[in-house]
């Protein structure tokens, strides 16, 4: 078993790094893949010290099995066809393929079989909050269809990647010195506020990260749901929130609902309101599940639940979800 990172020095590479050692993937040999500027780099994975090689075209993923890239959408569209051609899978968290027909977009909670029908050998790995969502969501969905669901998130600096973290951290240093705050990658300063807009404004006047929730969440879980969603940036270094309202079909119990998210492979429930009890971000980074909390029934829909919901989304919205993909595909003799 031949595993490759493309990608290895940003944010989300590292993490890949982390993940596979920690679930120890069984895999013979792990090659690391960079940019120009990256190439020569090394870095240390159980012990050993691997040199990050040069991304070109040509043969260098023939005897790769899995490739995990986490290098922008331009690298993936490029390099796709010299990742697979020689029948590499290609597990991609990039936004390029999400939206190809046929390319499946998965979450092995929530679709794991859809990694069978992958026509170019790619799987399309989601969004981070939508990641983060349809894994809360399918448990419902087992108990009732849902028919629509409205979100707003919390989403940390490091969605923005390393640059995203750097700069909330430089912000509340200048605070704290009394020095001019530079904003560069937000469009507005971060730090001491938070910010109603991440991603491009479409024309419908949601944003493209709002409308992605929406798109992936359908192609998904193969739903007509409609989701509608307002995604905020705040001053938190990683992990995502989500406040989700959800209307089913039929009305549920928060009784019945908290139940079936304890039962759900990859969720971890924490709810006591009377001891203070529920997910935040200082707690849940770092960690593989989902945490859910706060569940309620919504007091203006009988066939409304509402919760709230945190997850790493370095870890299980990137790295985890592909490297869970992987697992998948090998337990279930997908790779040869």
């Amino acid at each position: 078993m031949k595993v490759a990172i493309v990608g290895v020095s940003g944010a989300v590479g590292q993490e890949f790094l982390k993940v596979l050692a920690e679930r120890d993937f069984p895999m013979d040999e792990l090659v690391l893949f960079g940019s120009a500027r990256s190439a020569g780099k090394t870095y240390e994975f159980k012990g050993k010290q691997l040199t990050v090689k040069e991304l070109k075209h040509g043969d260098d993923f023939k005897d790769i099995d899995i490739a995990l890239t986490s290098a922008g959408a331009g690298v993936s569209k490029e390099y796709a066809e010299t990742i697979t051609k020689h029948g590499a899978i290609m597990i991609d968290n990039s936004s390029a393929f999400r939206y190809v027909d046929d390319v499946p977009l998965v979450v092995p909670e929530v679709n794991p079989e859809d990694s069978k029908n992958r026509p170019r050998n790619i799987i399309a790995n989601p969004n981070c909050s939508t990641i983060q969502m349809v894994v809360a969501l399918k448990p419902i969905e087992n108990l009732s269809k849902i028919k629509r669901v409205r979100v707003a998130t919390y989403q940390a600096a490091s969605g923005a990647g390393a640059q995203g973290i750097a700069e909330l951290e430089d912000q509340v240093k200048d605070i704290a010195e009394g020095k001019p705050v530079k904003v560069e990658k937000f469009s507005h300063q971060l730090a001491m506020n938070i910010i109603p807009h991440i991603d491009v404004f479409l024309d419908n006047d949601y944003t493209k990260e709002e409308m992605k929730m929406n798109w992936e969440t359908k192609k998904i879980m193969h739903t007509e749901a409609e989701v509608s969603a307002t995604c905020v940036r705040i001053p938190v270094a990683r992990a995502h929130s989500e406040a989700i309202w959800v209307e089913t079909e039929k009305p549920l119990t928060a009784e019945a609902v908290t139940k079936a998210f304890e039962a759900f492979e990859g969720l971890t429930v924490i709810d006591n309101p009377a001891k203070n009890e529920y997910p935040m971000p200082l707690f849940v980074s770092g960690k593989d599940d989902v945490y859910v909390g706060r569940i309620r029934q919504d007091v203006t829909d009988p066939n409304s639940i509402t919760f709230w919901c945190v997850g790493d989304q370095i870890k299980k919205g990137a790295a985890l979800n592909a490297v869970q993909i992987a697992e998948w595909l090998i337990k279930n003799g997908e790779v040869k």
